[in-house]
C-alpha cells in the first residue's frame, strides 16, 4: 500500500516548460494519508525516545536536583535560549511514566550498546525512505534539470544542464542479468560519460519513451507531445 511500481506524471505549466516525475508513491488516498501520518508519528516517537534515553543515561545526574527554568518556555523560545528549554523538556519526558518505564527497561543494557542502538534508531527514523521520486524539468531555451528526491530529511540531489551543453537526448538499452533495460540519457558536451535520467528507478520502456518524446518536443521542436502549448497534466 505504501509503494507501487514506478509511474509517470507529466506537468506542463507553460508552453515552454515541462516536468516529468517518476515515483513509486501511490495515489494519496485517505487510507494512505492515515498510514503516512502514523509513520510520521512513529518517526517522531522513535527520535524522542532515543534522545531521551541518551540524555538519561549520559547527561542526567540523579544526585543533582532538577532546576526549573527561571522563565516560561514561551519566553525562552522567544529569547532563543534553547538549551534550558531542551533540558527541561528532556527531564520532563524522562520523569513521565513512559520515560521511567523505558529507562528501567533499558537499564541493564551496556552504555555502548545503548548509544549505538539509539543512534541507529535516530538515523533510521530520519533517513528511511518509503518511496523514491525522480524528476526531469525541461525549460526551453535554458536547459534541463534532473532531480533525485530523498527520504526523511534528505535533500534532493539536482543538476542543471544548460541548453548549449546538451548534444542530444537518447534512449539506450543495457542488459541486466537476462533482462533488457531501457534508460534515458543526456549527452553533454565536453563530458565522456552520459547523464542517466531516473538512475535509481530505471522505469519501464513505455515511460522512458514518453519522457523522451516530451523532452525532445519541448527542448528542440517547441511542440511537445501534442499538447499544443497548453498547461496540462498527464499520468502513465
Amino acid at each position: 500500500m505504501l509503494t507501487t511500481n514506478p509511474h509517470l506524471y507529466i506537468r506542463r505549466p507553460s508552453p515552454t516548460t515541462a516536468e516529468f516525475t517518476v515515483t513509486t508513491c501511490p495515489r494519496l488516498t485517505i487510507p494512505l494519508r492515515l498510514a503516512l501520518l502514523l509513520i510520521l508519528l512513529l518517526r517522531i516517537s522513535t527520535i524522542t525516545a532515543a534522545i531521551t534515553t541518551i540524555y538519561a543515561r549520559f547527561f542526567l545526574d540523579p544526585s543533582s536536583p532538577h532546576v526549573q527554568p527561571a522563565a516560561s518556555p514561551l519566553s525562552l523560545l522567544i529569547q532563543g535560549d534553547i538549551f534550558p528549554l531542551l533540558t527541561h523538556a528532556l527531564y520532563t519526558l524522562h520523569a513521565s511514566p513512559a520515560g521511567q518505564f523505558l529507562f528501567s527497561t533499558l537499564e541493564p543494557v551496556p552504555s555502548w550498546a545503548l548509544l549505538l542502538s539509539s543512534s541507529a534508531a535516530i538515523y533510521v527514523a530520519l533517513f528511511a525512505q518509503l518511496h523514491t521520486t525522480e524528476s526531469l524539468l525541461v525549460l526551453r531555451g535554458l536547459g534541463i534539470q534532473t532531480s533525485t528526491g530523498g527520504g526523511g530529511v534528505q535533500r534532493a540531489r539536482t543538476r542543471f544542464i544548460p541548453t548549449e551543453k546538451i548534444r542530444d537526448v537518447l534512449i539506450n538499452e543495457a542488459f541486466r542479468g537476462f533482462e533488457v533495460r531501457y534508460y534515458l540519457v543526456v549527452v553533454v558536451e565536453g563530458e565522456e560519460d552520459v547523464v542517466v535520467v531516473f538512475p535509481k528507478l530505471l522505469p519501464r520502456k513505455k515511460i522512458v519513451e514518453a519522457v523522451w518524446r516530451g523532452v525532445r518536443g519541448c527542448l528542440f521542436e517547441g511542440e511537445g507531445n501534442g499538447m499544443n502549448g497548453r498547461a496540462e497534466k498527464g499520468h502513465v
